[in-house]
């Protein structure tokens, strides 16, 4: 059965708004960083004011990003078969008005219930502003600017935390919130003033035929291998937030000042990265991975070498840094090539992306630090290469099976 869309009743993007409409596009993406790394300093200080426990009020990052990786498996089919404006403007109305009832209610309960909510609607956000550049933008200029996406993002887990410290020392935890709705309040009125439907081809929401093209994508070996590489570089920085601190606070007693800004300086490594991959997205393909690949092996091997001979803060930085510039790499390069695969369904592939990567994200760290827990620099070692190894079996596979079919390439 299919559903009414009523697309002849949506706002069209107007040609003269599209240079705007583009940076509000782009100004959209880091949503989900800093709808989570925001209030990370304010963490200790929200389990007090509620009288809850540490593990209750970590709940909350957990909560959105189960919901966000989930959100994106399936909102991909709504934005295509609905648009992407209307959803997404209504999508950060919800965002911001549950962001003031975050900051006015103080029931952790109800915060749960808010930030599963969060993470339905900045998916909806997110994926619905990765296809509008599908939608708007093609062959070398498209290329362009989904080279651009992970170096855009990136300035959330960046920016997020220290401005949230300031934020959470002036003006207490709340102030993290209020500023999230405000900033959501503002774009969704700019979204308003500048932005328009920019889907073309309305497709009919009918499961079945949805169904068919998640299984026809999901088939598509070159881009469910593509989206499990996105999801072993991202392992890389998930593995070291959710390991280093502990390593800098408590291996080498350092403040977590310290901890704070090697995260920032490792947020930088991504970005790093991702340049660097924007600088040679003309290049060959898989020549680039498969050299960027050994470069990531060769510096996990120093890494593991050089503990033998140096433990220290400094050591272990130089290491991670370099090794979270060749992930930001191999993310900033994938991340383009899977979002490039289906054109005509770039909501649900767009979904799709997003939505794998967090869960081998969630699953693989979890896995990884349960069997190499945050003890020191050997194990965050031990941890690389582990991502490493899978990372090079992956690209063999890839490049195995691209070699028989290079159309599917």
């Amino acid at each position: 059965m299919a559903l009414s869309n009523n697309s002849g009743s949506q706002k069209s993007l107007h040609t003269k708004n599209q240079g705007v409409s583009t940076l509000l596009a782009f100004a959209l993406l880091p949503l989900s960083g800093f709808a989570t790394d925001i209030y990370i300093p304010s963490l200790p200080t929200m389990a007090a004011d509620m009288q809850v426990s540490d593990i209750q009020v970590q709940l909350t990052l957990s909560l959105f990003l189960i919901s966000y990786g989930i959100s994106q498996l399936f909102i991909g089919s709504v934005v295509d078969s609905f648009g992407r404006y209307r959803l997404s403007l209504i999508a950060l109305i919800i965002f911001a008005l549950s962001c003031i009832i975050i900051a006015t209610c103080h029931n952790i309960y109800i915060i749960y219930l808010m930030r599963i909510l969060h993470g339905f609607t900045v998916g909806t956000i997110i994926v619905a502003k990765r296809a509008y550049f599908v939608d708007v933008f093609s062959g070398e200029k498209l290329k362009h600017y989904l080279s651009l996406f992970s170096i855009i993002w990136s300035t959330g887990p960046i920016v997020a935390p220290f401005l949230g410290g300031y934020l959470q020392t002036i003006f207490g935890w709340e102030s993290n919130f209020y500023l999230l709705a405000g900033l959501a309040l503002v774009m969704a009125v700019l979204e308003l003033i500048y932005s328009g439907e920019t889907l073309q081809h309305f497709a009919a929401f009918k499961l079945k035929s949805i169904t068919n093209v998640y299984i026809q994508m999901i088939s598509t070996a070159s881009f469910t291998l593509g989206i499990v590489m996105l999801g072993l570089a991202y392992c890389m920085i998930m593995v070291y937030n959710m390991t280093g601190p502990f390593i800098i606070e408590h291996k080498f007693g350092l403040s977590p000042v310290i901890a704070g800004y090697s995260s920032l300086l490792l947020g930088f490594a991504w970005m790093v990265g991702g340049f660097i991959g924007k600088a040679t997205i003309n290049k060959p393909f898989f020549r680039k991975m498969k050299a960027n690949l050994g470069l990531q092996l060769l510096f996990v091997a120093c890494m593991i070498v050089s503990i033998r001979f140096i433990e220290n803060v400094y050591a272990m930085l130089f290491f991670a840094f370099i090794i979270h510039v060749t992930a930001g790499y191999i993310f900033n390069n994938y991340f383009t090539y899977c979002l490039g695969k289906f054109p005509k369904n770039a909501g649900i592939a767009s979904g799709l992306t997003g939505g794998i990567n967090y869960v081998i994200v969630s699953f693989l760290s979890y896995g990884i630090i349960s069997f190499l827990p945050a003890k020191d620099e050997g194990n965050l070692a031990a941890s690389y290469l582990v991502i490493t190894i899978l990372s090079g079996l992956v690209m063999l596979l890839i490049v195995s099976m691209a070699k028989k079919n290079p159309e599917q390439a």
